[in-house]
C-alpha cells in the first residue's frame, strides 16, 4: 500500500492510539512509511492540545513524531477565524489554552467572556462547564460568528466512548438555534491544511470514523482507509451512505504494509455474495476470512443501492464470519 500512496493522513484517537495506549501495530506501520519516504501527518479533530504536546504524546507511545507532522482542528479553526474577522478582534475561546494560543498566533485576541467578542471558537476541553457555555450563548445570540473545531459526538478512550466536542456544540446549537462553521473533519479546512503541508499528489486518509475521517476524505476527493479500532463498526459500514464509504477497510493500520488490493472494498474469490429481492446473502467459496467477507458484502450492497440490508448466511462458514463481524447473532 505504501507504494501506491505518497502520504498518510492519520487520525489519532481510535486510529493510532486510544487514550494512553498505542493501537497494536500502528507504530510499526508509521515507521515503515517514513522509511519508504511516505509523508506522515497526524490529523486530529481534537483541539485540546498543542501540536507540541501531541507530538510528545505520540513519541512517548513509540511514534517519534515531529511537531511539523501534526495538524490539529485548533490550527484549522484559527485559520478560518483569521479569514472571517479583522485582525486584533476579540474571540471568545471555549476550550484549552492550546486553542487560545492558536487564536493568538493568527493575530486575534482570545478572551473568556462575551463582552466585546466578535467571534466564538469552540474546541474540546474536559473542564468546560455551564458558565462557559452561557458566555458563548450570550455572544452568539448577540451576533458573534461561531467556529467549531469539530463536531465529533464522542471521543474514543481506553475507558470507552466519552463525550466529544460535538456533544457540547449540540448544547449551544440547541440554546441559540445557530449552526457553527466547522473547521475539522469532515469539513475541508483541516484536511486541506494537512494535504498542503505534505506536497503529496496521492495521499491516503486513515481513520476510525465514517462521519468524520471517511466523510472528510470523500469531501476532499481523496482515497481513504477505515480501520476498525475505534468508533465505526461493520454494521455502520455496510449501511453507510455514499458520502461515508471508504476505499479500503482493515482491522488496523498494519494493512498499509501489505498490497492495497488486499484491503480494497470489492469482490473476493473466497466468498460468493449475492443481492436478490433486497436480501444480501453470503456463502463460502474457499478459505476466506471475515474481513474479506465484509469487503465483498460492502461492494455488492453498495452497488445495489445500499441502505440497511437483510443478511442471510448460506452455510456455516458464512454464518461464523457474520457473527465475527457483529452482523449476525450467535
Amino acid at each position: 500500500m505504501l507504494d501506491d500512496y505518497d502520504a498518510l493522513l492519520l487520525d489519532l484517537d481510535g486510529t493510532v492510539y486510544r487514550g494512553g495506549e498505542a493501537v497494536p501495530g500502528a507504530a510499526e506501520a508509521v515507521a515503515s512509511a517514513r522509511e519508504q519516504g511516505v509523508a506522515v501527518r497526524f490529523v486530529t479533530n481534537n483541539a485540546s492540545r498543542a501540536p507540541q504536546q501531541v507530538a510528545e504524546h505520540l513519541s512517548q507511545l513509540g511514534f517519534g513524531a515531529a511537531v511539523r507532522e501534526v495538524s490539529t482542528s485548533a490550527q484549522a479553526a484559527a485559520a478560518v477565524l483569521a479569514t472571517r474577522v479583522p485582525a486584533g478582534s476579540s474571540v471568545l475561546v471555549l476550550g484549552t489554552e492550546a486553542l487560545a494560543d492558536e487564536v493568538r498566533s493568527v493575530g486575534l485576541v482570545p478572551v473568556r467572556t462575551a463582552e466585546g467578542a466578535v467571534a466564538v471558537v469552540q474546541g474540546l476541553s474536559q473542564d468546560l462547564g455551564w458558565r462557559h457555555l452561557a458566555e458563548a450563548c450570550v455572544a452568539i445570540r448577540a451576533g458573534a460568528q461561531w467556529v467549531a473545531c469539530n463536531v465529533d459526538a464522542t471521543l474514543p478512550t481506553e475507558r470507552g466512548q466519552l463525550p466529544g466536542n460535538g456533544a457540547l456544540v449540540a448544547a449551544l446549537r440547541t440554546a441559540t438555534g445557530v449552526e457553527p462553521v466547522v473547521a475539522g473533519k469532515p469539513a475541508r479546512p483541516l484536511m486541506d491544511q494537512a494535504v498542503a503541508s505534505t506536497d503529496a499528489t496521492r495521499p491516503l486518509v486513515v481513520g476510525d470514523r465514517l462521519d468524520t475521517d471517511i466523510a472528510g476524505a470523500r469531501a476532499a476527493g481523496l482515497d481513504s482507509l477505515l480501520v476498525l479500532t475505534g468508533v465505526s463498526t461493520p454494521v455502520e459500514l455496510l449501511a453507510a451512505q455514499e458520502e461515508l464509504r471508504p476505499t479500503h477497510v482493515s482491522a488496523d493500520l498494519s494493512c498499509v504494509l501489505r498490497p492495497a488490493a488486499e484491503s480494497a472494498v470489492g469482490p473476493r474469490p473466497q466468498w460468493t455474495v449475492l443481492v436478490e429481492d433486497g436480501v444480501l446473502s453470503a456463502a463460502a467459496a474457499g478459505a476466506g476470512d471475515s474481513l474479506d467477507l465484509l469487503r465483498a458484502l460492502c461492494a455488492a450492497w453498495w452497488a445495489a443501492g445500499g441502505g440497511t440490508p437483510e443478511l442471510r448466511a448460506e452455510d456455516g462458514a458464512a454464518k461464523a464470519a457474520l457473527i465475527d463481524l457483529g452482523l449476525a447473532n450467535s
